[in-house]
């Protein structure tokens, strides 16, 4: 059972990756896919699969926020990652914070990813 839901955690990850990348990229680019219904919904579904196979791995692995300074790390990261995707995606007041933000999102996404593979709460920056 760990194996599934880690291998859902991992596709969801990826996938969830690269919607924000797309979107990203949209939002460069003043796409009008931006606003499609299915862009809005489908990283929501994704997320919210993503944070829920998150938790069944921590309470299979017995591994907590505040109790394993990895998980926290991940957390605190997440955290981040949202209220800086929101900036780049929805809330920049101008272009360049949008770009800023986005670059912010995907440098903090690969620290946490980083921070999941070496179980270190320095990630990449070890």
């Amino acid at each position: 059972m760990y194996y599934l839901v880690k291998n859902l955690h991992v596709t969801c990850v990826v996938l969830s990756a690269t919607g924000f990348l797309l979107r990203g990229a949209w939002m460069i680019t003043r796409n009008p896919l931006l606003q499609h219904r299915l862009t809005r919904v489908l990283p929501h579904l994704i997320d919210s699969t993503l944070l829920l196979s998150a938790i069944t791995l921590a309470v299979m692995i017995e591994q907590y926020p505040l109790s394993a300074g990895w998980v926290t790390a991940k957390v605190i990261g997440l955290l981040a990652y949202i209220l800086l995707g929101t900036v780049a995606l929805k809330r920049g007041r101008t272009p360049q914070r949008r770009v800023a933000a986005f670059v912010g999102a995907i440098l903090v996404y690969v620290w946490i990813v980083s921070v999941a593979v070496t179980k270190d709460v320095a990630g990449y920056l070890a």
